[in-house]
């Protein structure tokens, strides 16, 4: 077919001397150039498909050129390949040797879709410590993800920080305007906003948006339909937030430190700081410790942080108590069934590592049909189904 003439739908073949030009094209970041605006091209007639086999063809090769992996990310994201996106935002990433806040962020927002949880917190963190805790949009999706998690303290403490940096950023203010408010702080005879707290350099403090006001206010919160208000006395709040400080920069053992003082100055309990705790357990190591506070944030408040059964799982298939993670698991599903189907995955695999290969299956299938109605399908499902439906049908016979 000549330029300029019609393909059988009557559009142009515009996509024709991009093709020449890209055969011609030496390689490296010309070539990747040409081929984002091939894609955009295809993309925009309706070739969907052939959009995202010339994005591949990107994402496969060896080229050095994080921004073109960047792009070639946003544009699969934009299709819904977001498979091959994350790969490509990773070759960004890696490229620049972790350096690139913006992928890392948009990372953590495919991530967070996926119900990939820990590893968007991580992406996140990442990017907000590249930019010294000073990217609104990345502390907002922070904030959404603690959200989700039904760690409310953290996510208005996220939005606010958003705020602090962009005032114009509306979906922050949204998200701040509705719901639950944070923790309180408790002195004798009223509610008032806490001291400075000694912050690390390059962080923002962020204070409740309930930290100031009078006893009224915690009276008409407990009146409301909302959950219990959390209070704390003023220093006890400033070690809380040094805690969360020093675990977001990676001080964790200092962390753990002041996560602790603020269970002691709370009669052993504080809900947020003993689930926090637990978090930075589990990533020293310390899995005895953590299972404890956990167990004892789940007896306790389990309905508000339902979070706590995917973390008792883990701890517990850790510790070969696969009966016990089973459960856990189980439970994780269930609550955040319309939020995050990811953790059936974790239920199949404990249930396949206990010979349950049709338990296993029943929960892959039921985590591929919600991903099908997002209009996702992984490129493992058909592999990961094929080979639990011999194990299924060889455990039946």
């Amino acid at each position: 077919m000549l330029p300029g003439e019609t393909k059988g739908n009557g559009a142009p073949d515009v996509s024709m001397s991009l093709r020449d030009q890209i055969k011609a094209a030496p390689g490296g970041p010309e070539r990747i150039r040409l081929q984002l605006k091939l894609a955009e091209q295809l993309s925009a007639t309706g070739q969907k498909a052939e959009a995202i086999t010339q994005l591949h063809a990107i994402t496969e090769s060896d080229v050095f050129d994080p921004q073109g992996f960047y792009n070639a990310g946003n544009a699969l994201a934009r299709l819904g390949d977001s498979d091959e996106a994350i790969n490509a935002y990773r070759k960004a990433i890696n490229q620049r040797k972790g350096r690139y806040s913006r992928a890392l962020n948009n990372l953590g927002v495919l991530l967070l879709r996926a119900g990939r949880w820990d590893e968007a917190h991580d992406a996140f963190l990442e990017a907000l410590n590249l930019e010294s805790f000073h990217y609104a949009e990345a502390s907002y999706n922070l904030g959404r993800l603690y959200s989700a998690r039904g760690e409310r303290d953290l996510a208005i403490r996220e939005w606010r920080r958003a705020l602090s940096v962009d005032p114009d950023h509306n979906a922050a203010a949204r998200a701040l305007a509705g719901g639950e408010a944070g923790i309180v702080i408790r002195t004798e005879s009223s509610v008032k906003a806490p001291s400075p707290t000694k912050t690390l350099r390059g962080e923002h403090p962020v204070r409740s948006t309930a930290a100031a006001g009078s006893t009224e206010s915690i009276r008409a919160a407990r009146s409301s339909k909302a959950p219990k208000v959390l209070t704390l006395d003023a220093l006890s709040y400033d070690f809380l937030q040094r805690a969360r400080n020093l675990r977001e920069h990676g001080k964790l053992q200092e962390a753990a430190e002041n996560y602790q003082r603020v269970i002691t100055r709370s009669r052993g309990y504080f809900a947020p700081a003993n689930l926090e705790l637990s978090y930075v357990l589990m990533t020293l190591k310390r899995h005895g410790e953590a299972l404890a506070n956990l167990l004892q944030v789940m007896s306790r408040d389990g309905a508000r942080y339902p979070i706590g059964y995917y973390y008792l799982g883990r701890l517990y298939e850790f510790k070969g108590d696969l009966i016990s993670a089973e459960e856990s698991f189980a439970k994780a599903a269930m609550t955040y069934k319309t939020e995050n189907n990811s953790f059936l995955l974790d239920l199949s695999r404990v249930r396949g590592r206990q010979g349950n290969f049709k338990g296993a299956l029943a929960a892959m299938e039921e985590y591929l049909r919600a991903m099908e109605k997002q209009g996702i399908k992984p490129s493992w499902a058909d592999d990961s189904l094929s080979a639990l439906r011999r194990k299924a049908s060889g455990e039946r016979n």
